[in-house]
Formats: structure tokens, sequence, C-alpha cells
């Protein structure tokens, strides 16, 4: 049971962070059926940001936090303009195709500036451990889960009780509708996008906290995921990003417990292949018919 419950404190801790990234796939796939591939990358710019401030301002938590989710918040803005934006009406195939596109060059441009080679973090928590009936539970692992709550309810609070929220869930109900009804469609996309990339920039500073090391190809199996996690949860619902986040944490600290760590990537993937068989909407998302 010690070791049951250990590995359920480790899922935890790692699908919050999987669940923050998971936010800004649904989010943006709930606005304009966008799967961006590019998250991960956006996620990956977060962590090395998070990792930059302490040289120039102290090792400080929030400050690391606040100021790597603003900067992805900016990376996302300008992203959709360049990148997306102009392709808005054209085929899903070239949106993805163009998403993929622009995880590579993120990819690629952060190792010409910063080099391939992994870097430790800064120590921006002290690491505190508990043993609570034989359980482990370090300090990072309880900031991680209080800030992601924390953030959950910052986010359900915005687009449920703000006038850019309801304006995000019109256009995600019908675009055509909410523009005649006077909602900046082009504005709500961008602030989708801002707030979609903030969320992906605080996993990426928790992530280095909690793995005390980053790397410029770090976004990629992370971002597939997250994405997994969003698809599980239900693709366009924002509790169903928080709710496959944990279980795909879960899970994969399971495997790599119980049976082989080898396999966690395998099991993770397979269950999203037995999603889109058995149930393709997810746990919470809804069956929606297309007009032909």
């Amino acid at each position: 049971m010690e070791i049951f419950l250990q590995q359920l404190v480790n899922g935890v801790s790692l699908g919050s962070i999987y669940a923050l990234i998971a936010l800004g796939y649904t989010m943006v796939y709930g606005i304009i059926k966008l799967i961006n591939f590019a998250h991960g990358e956006v996620y990956m710019i977060g962590a090395f940001v998070g990792y930059a401030v302490p040289m120039f301002l102290g090792n400080n938590f929030i400050l690391s936090l606040v100021v790597s989710m603003a900067a992805c918040a900016g990376l996302g803005f300008s992203i959709e303009k360049i990148a997306y934006k102009p392709l808005r009406n054209s085929s899903r195939i070239t949106l993805l195709i163009t998403a993929i596109g622009v995880s590579l060059f993120l990819q690629y441009t952060m190792m010409f500036f910063v080099g391939a080679q992994a870097r430790s973090y800064p120590k921006l928590l002290e690491k505190t451990m508990y043993d609570l009936q034989g359980v482990i539970i370090n300090s990072h692992q309880v900031y991680i889960v209080i800030t992601t709550v924390i953030l959950m309810f910052m986010l359900q609070f915005i687009v449920k009780n703000t006038k850019q929220g309801k304006a995000m869930r019109a256009v995600s109900l019908d675009r055509d509708a909410a523009q005649l009804m006077g909602i900046d469609v082009n504005k709500t996309i961008s602030f989708t996008f801002l707030l979609g990339s903030s969320m992906a920039g605080a996993a990426g500073v928790l992530v280095g906290i909690y793995y005390n090391s980053i790397d410029p190809l770090m976004g990629l199996m992370p971002g597939l995921k997250a994405f997994v996690a969003a698809v599980f949860g239900g693709i366009g619902n924002i509790p169903g990003a928080m709710i496959g986040g944990l279980t795909i944490g879960i899970i994969e600290t399971m495997v790599g417990g119980y049976v082989n760590s080898m396999y966690r990537d395998a099991v993770v993937f397979a269950l999203l292949i037995l999603v889109l068989i058995i149930k393709p909407s997810g746990l919470l998302g809804k069956t929606v018919g297309e007009k032909v």
C-alpha cells in the first residue's frame, strides 16, 4: 500500500504538469479546431525563460513563474498572428503541417542559441522531505500541485465569469454567429493562444524544478503526452484536460513502478488508441454532428 500511495503522489505531481500543457491544446482546439503541435515547444521555451530569470533578477520562484508565463503568452500570441492567422481558412491538414513546422523551427532555433546539452535548473525553491506513514512527499511536489490548482481556478474564472471568457465560449460554439453579435473573433482567438501559452510557460518552470534538468528537445514527448491527456479528457473541455493530465501522470508512474519504466510511453499511446476507438470524444467530451 505504501508503494501504491507513493506512486500515486508522484503521478499527481507529474499529471499536474501534463494538465497545464494539455490546457493549451484543448483551448485552441475548442476555438479554431487546430491541434497546435508547437505547444510543446512553447512549454520548452518557458522552462528556459525560467532558467534565465534568476541570472538577472535573483532566485525567486514567483517572479520566474510570472516572467515565464508572460514570455510564453507573447510567444503564443506571435505564433498565432504570424503562422496560423493567414491560414485560418485553409484546410486542417495545411494548419497541421504548419504547426509541425513551427514546432521544429522553435526547437532548432532554441538549439542554435543555447546549444543541445542539458542544463541543471537553478534552485528556485528549497527542497524539504516529509515522511507521512512511509509515503515520502517533497516540498517541490506540493508547490507543483498547489500552483496547478490555483492556475486552474483562475483559468476557470476567466472562461466562466469574464467578458472575454464569454466571447471565447461563444466563438467555440459558433464563430459566425459570434461575429454577427459583435464579438471580435480575431481578438478572441489571439487571447486564447495567449492564455493557453501562459499555462505552458508555467508548466515549463514547474518541470524544471521537478526534474532539475532542461534541454531544447524536452518539449516533444511531454507535448505529445499532454495531447493524449487532452484527447482522453475530451479535447475542447477544460476540466477534461485536468482529469486527463492527472490520469496520464498516474498511469505513467504506476507502469514505471510496477511493470517497467521502459513501457511507460507505450502504455500512454496505447491508451490514446483505445480512447479513439472506444470513445473518440473523450471522457467529458460531447459527440457533435457535423453538417455536410
